[in-house]
């Protein structure tokens, strides 16, 4: 459901950029840290590899697959949340890649969020960013996609091997005392 919401978010307020915004024309919201300029990237973020137009397409209908794959395995809210984020700005971004010019799987995305003089986004870009900082913290936390979470080294006994009861138990047993 949020792939889909994210997906139809940043369609539209593309939509509503090819409508509104002229492109190359940067148009202040916030200073010079915020602005609207329509953009067409053949590239990834920050115009890097331009000319691999149908190789960033190729990488995010892997993406979608895997989410796809793993989404039957989720038990956890947050991995749920980021992969939706992920999944829908993954296909937000590879439609754009797939029906605008210059051609099927070569296709420009359309860019209109101006952060300053950094870089220029979309709705897309915001949602996979957001997935990926809450895919650090679940990593970080320890939260498995079932839900489940890694043992912490804080969590593990302080008491060597030797000490622990099973040990002790099984050493009490060997000498023939009733621990």
């Amino acid at each position: 459901m949020l792939a889909a919401v994210t997906l139809v978010l940043d369609q539209a307020t593309k939509a509503w950029a090819l409508q509104a915004l002229d492109e190359g024309v940067r148009r202040q919201v916030v200073g010079d840290l915020l602005g609207l300029q329509l953009l067409f990237n053949p590239g990834a973020a920050l115009g890097i590899a331009t000319g691999t137009t149908w190789l960033l397409t190729l990488v995010a209908i892997t993406v979608v697959v895997v989410i796809v794959r793993v989404s039957r395995r989720l038990g956890s809210r947050g991995w749920t949340v980021a992969l939706g984020l992920l999944l829908g700005g993954a296909l937000g971004n590879l439609t754009d890649r797939m029906i605008r010019e210059p051609g099927v799987a070569r296709g420009h995305v359309v860019d209109f969020i101006a952060y300053g003089d950094l870089f220029v986004g979309n709705v897309a870009d915001i949602a996979i960013v957001a997935a990926a900082g809450l895919l650090m913290v679940l990593s970080l936390l320890g939260v498995r996609l079932d839900g489940t979470r890694e043992p912490r080294r804080s969590d593990a006994p302080d008491t060597p091997a030797a000490e622990t009861p099973a040990v002790a138990a099984a050493a009490d047993e060997t000498r023939g005392t009733d621990g």
